[in-house]
Order: C-alpha cells, then structure tokens, then sequence
C-alpha cells in the first residue's frame, strides 16, 4: 500500500471520539447561555452535562468554555468547533430526511414551531389549503420562543421554523429564510385612553397620564429589552416598569384592566378576538418584525414541503392586520 492509500488517523484522544451526540450537546450549551437552560432542554442533569463537555474538551485536547458561574463563555476553539459542529449537523438532518423520502409507506410529517400569533393566524388557512393536495400529511405543531424553535430545528424535532428573523443570530444563517410578512409594533392602551390630538403629558387627566406612565413589558432578550427602553426613555420619559410577562395574551388582559400599557407586534393583538376588544392600538416608530419561515435547505423542492411553504407564503400576504389609529403627537419621534 502507497503512503497515499494510508488511512488517515482517526483523530481520537484519550479513547474517545467526536460523535453526534456530543455534537448536539455542545451545540445545545454554546446556545443555552447557562448549563441549566442546556440541560432542561436536552433533558439532562446538570452535573451530567458538566461531565459530557469535559469528556469532549478532554477528547479535543483543548479548553472550549471559560467557565464564569453558571454561564458557559466559548473560547477560541469553541468558537472552531460549534461552525463545524453547525455544518455537520445539518448535513446530518438532511442525509436522514433525504433518505427518508425513500422509505415506502410511511406518513410525512411537518413538524412546525413558531409564534404564537403565526401558528394561530397563519398556520390553521395554510394546513387547511394544503390538505386540498396533500391529505394524508400530518402536523406536529409547537409554540415556542424563536431561540426554542432554533435548538427544535437543530435537533430534528422540528423541520419548520416561524420566528422574528430578527431574533435569529448567526447561528441561523444556515437555514434557508422565506420572507412572510411584516408586523408593525404599536402601542397598546386600555380602551378609556385615547391619545388623539395630544402632544404632551399636560393635555391628558391625572388618571390617563398615570396609566400611559406604567408599562408591561416582555422578557425576549436583552437586545429587545434594551431597544424597548430606548424608544420608552425618548417618547415617555416618565414610564415606569409595573409588570414583565413572557406571553402578549398575559400582557394584552392587563392593559385591558387599566395595569398600564405595553408596546407589542399587531398580530399578536388579533390572537384572542377582535383588536379593539377593551383596548386602542396606535401606530408608533418601532422596527416592525419580520417573520420568515426557517427551514433547512433540503426542503425548497421537496413535497409536501415545498407546495406548504408557498402556500404559507400566500395566505401571509392575505393577513389582515388590525385597525390602527394614526401616531399622536405624543408618541412621534421628536
């Protein structure tokens, strides 16, 4: 045998291996942000997650996490490793689902996860236009926040995304991005206040100023928090922080009682019955999200997939959003 047919060595290190597994894992803690997030969703213990990454740095020969507390820091090599580690995994994905199109007899499933507001405004009209062609497909469906829908799409528990594309970090540029439709934030007030016409805090009642001064807010990141005080500290400098929730409904019932107000998309005001329904919703100068559907590559000229993305892309174009009053002046950017 020639020095060229040699077999290369297999890269092992204290008797272990790279495997898919471990892949997955430390996927999951590069973007868990903490070991009790990854474990929770891998369904692990904590103390067993430790020991799988130090198995893995010991097979690698080299440190991938600073430590800091409970928060898991990629070092350089880590950094090496999760592009790496991101390409193999959707190679894996798409070899297994590729093959899978081979295998007589059996039901294809779309396994979809998304926000609340698509998979009950959007999602029910393209199932149901789908059905038309495709009647033995079955869905899977999951409500879950955009980071969740990322691991889900990684983890082969689901093969369709709909999230903020906003929300999708770098990790998620190796999935195709279907654009779908944009949906305006406003600002969401109890239905007694109404702002029309009024420029400053002096024209409004001692009751309707003190309910615009206190918000809801939502938990969806540091990035989206910190924009959120932003536009609060230019447009109403007095607003305070009365209540943070993790679901618009929850937000939405407690605007409706008086608590205080929330900036929220206008989809997300429709889920639950008409818009107007105890509140008014005014147009405000806030990034819009764009929602796209996240999918792996694979799935742009393969059925049923293919023939369900346009169908979603068409019944997004047909949404109806919400009536919106005009910004008053109170709420433009100065």
């Amino acid at each position: 045998m020639s020095n060229a047919e040699l077999p290369r060595k297999s890269g092992k290190r204290n008797g272990g291996e790279i495997t898919l597994q471990r892949m997955r894992i430390f996927w999951a803690v590069a973007h868990g942000e903490t070991l009790t997030k990854a474990a929770k969703q891998l369904g692990l213990t904590q103390p067993t997650l430790s020991q799988q990454i130090a198995n893995l740095e010991a097979i690698v020969g080299t440190p991938l996490f600073e430590r800091r507390s409970n928060q898991m820091i990629l070092t350089e090599a880590g950094h090496f490793l999760l592009r790496k580690a991101e390409a193999v995994l959707r190679n894996m994905q798409e070899l297994e689902d590729g093959l899978a199109e081979f295998s007589a007899g059996l039901r294809v499933t779309l396994r979809i996860a998304g926000l609340s507001s698509m998979l009950r405004l959007v999602l029910p009209r393209a199932i149901a236009r789908t059905q038309e062609m495709f009647p033995d497909v079955e869905y899977d469906i999951h409500d879950a926040a955009p980071p969740d829908v990322l691991e889900m799409l990684y983890g082969r528990r689901a093969n369709i995304g709909l999230i903020n594309a906003g929300a999708v970090a770098s990790a998620g540029t190796g999935f195709m991005q279907i654009p779908l439709l944009e949906d305006p934030y406003v600002l969401v007030v109890p239905g007694n206040v109404q702002l029309e016409g009024i420029a400053s805090s002096d024209g409004l009642s001692r009751g309707v100023r003190d309910v615009l001064n206190r918000s809801i807010r939502f938990s969806f990141g540091t990035a989206h928090s910190q924009h959120v005080q932003e536009w609060y500290s230019e447009l109403l400098p007095e607003n305070r922080q009365v209540a943070s929730t993790r679901g618009y409904g929850d937000a939405l019932a407690l605007v409706r009682a008086g608590v205080g107000v929330c900036l929220a998309p206008a989809l997300a005001c429709v889920m639950d019955g008409p818009a107007e329904g105890g509140f008014r919703l005014y147009r405000v100068s806030f990034p819009p999200r764009k929602i796209v559907a996240l999918v792996p590559t694979q799935y742009q000229h393969t059925q049923p997939y293919a023939s369900f993305l346009q169908i979603l892309q068409d019944v997004s174009r047909e949404i109806e959003l919400p009536a919106l009053r005009d910004t008053p002046p109170i709420l433009a950017k100065r």
